[in-house]
């Protein structure tokens, strides 16, 4: 066991990081946004004004979070076990934060290790904070220490039927569009290299799918406005396949939604969701 317990509490950065107007445009197309969303797509057609997805805070956010103080271990046993975002501002088209990071806990789950991390930035230009995230990473064969299992509350999804639900259907090529926001894992692309992960072919991000569920949730929660989008946390249960359709299920309450997507065979794919808004 490589990993290092005593990590928790570590803190990192700053760390700057840039974004254009191209940057913010080939993440909606990497998410699935198209014709019917130019004010996300282009920053160019007379009378819209470029926007920017909210979920396009995975892309920028997440730095200065101190991942080589957890230890070593190899890469290819982690994954993505939940994630989060809270917006304080609507992401400008072209920017530049300043983030600082922290380990907030590692948990012993017995075959695997937890390791949950949060970020905060500061936009740059304003001096405020604009965007947190957090997320969690599964690293297999990484526990058995003796240490806390951590918490284990879940959502509870009502047994009603949704208040709404929203079908897209990605493109069988769509992993090949979303990399180019920066996730170059061969995992996504490579089929040889996804056949020895036991995959049949390469799967879509994870990140990608929460892209698709954030656009859902905008678009029925918030009128397509990003200012009305608070926050989203999710935890990634399956893979996707390109070519899957995506259908996100919510459940509203107030200002506040529960969701879950599932692909076309009724897999949950992103589940224990939990999004606010104005």
């Amino acid at each position: 066991m490589a990993i290092n317990p005593d990590a928790v509490g570590t803190t990192g950065g700053p760390h700057t990081r840039s974004w254009t107007s191209k940057d913010a445009l080939l993440y909606a197309v990497g998410v699935g946004a198209g014709n019917d969303e130019l004010q996300f797509t282009t920053e160019n057609t007379h009378g819209v004004n470029q926007q920017v997805l909210p979920t396009f805070a995975v892309i920028i956010g997440g730095g200065g979070a101190p991942m080589g103080a957890i230890g070593a271990f190899n890469p290819a046993m982690l994954v993505h076990g939940e994630q989060a975002i809270e917006l304080f501002d609507e992401i400008p088209p072209d920017g530049e934060i300043e983030s600082s990071g922290k380990i907030v806990n590692i948990w012993d789950k017995g075959g695997a290790a937890v390791v949950e991390l949060e970020s905060e930035s500061v936009n740059k230009a304003t001096g405020k904070t604009l965007l947190k995230t957090q997320s969690s990473m599964f690293i297999r064969g990484e526990g058995g220490w003796g240490g806390d299992r951590g918490p284990s509350e879940k959502v509870t999804f009502p047994e009603e039927e949704p208040t709404h639900k929203v079908t897209y259907q990605t493109r069988i090529d769509q992993a090949l569009t979303y990399r180019l926001s920066g996730d170059r894992n061969p995992l996504h692309s490579d089929p040889a290299f996804a056949a020895r992960g036991g995959f049949k072919e390469p799967i879509l991000h994870g990140l990608c799918t929460y892209g698709f569920t954030g656009r859902a949730l905008l678009h029925t929660l918030c009128g397509g406005d990003p200012t009305n989008f608070r926050s989203m946390k999710g935890r990634f249960s399956r893979p996707v396949i390109p070519g899957d359709a995506l259908t996100v299920s919510m459940w509203v309450d107030g200002n506040t939604a529960l969701f879950r997507t599932t692909n076309q065979d009724d897999v949950v794919v992103l589940d224990q969701g939990i999004c606010t808004f104005n």
